[in-house]
C-alpha cells in the first residue's frame, strides 16, 4: 500500500496553505470567507501543524490574498 505523505504547514506557508484550502474547498470563492471562517479551514487542513494563536490579520488577509490569486489563474 502506497501512502502519500501530507506536507507539514506553517503559518509562512502561505502558498501551501492557499493551495490545500483551494484543494479541499473548491466549491468556496475566496473573496467570500470571512478571517473568522478562514482561520477555522486552515486549522483543519490536514497538515496543518503550527499553533492557532499565532493567527493575526496580517498573516490570513497574506493567505486569503494568495488564494484569491490563485483562484482567478486557474
Amino acid at each position: 500500500m502506497i501512502y502519500h505523505s501530507v506536507p507539514a504547514l506553517y503559518w509562512d506557508s502561505t502558498y501551501g496553505i492557499a493551495m490545500s484550502l483551494m484543494e479541499r474547498h473548491p466549491e468556496l470563492y475566496p473573496d467570500n470567507v470571512g478571517l473568522e471562517e478562514l482561520l477555522s479551514l486552515i486549522e483543519k487542513l490536514p497538515g496543518f501543524v503550527d499553533e492557532p494563536e499565532l493567527a493575526n490579520e496580517r498573516l490570513l488577509l497574506d493567505v486569503l490574498a494568495t488564494w484569491l490569486e490563485e483562484f482567478h489563474n486557474v
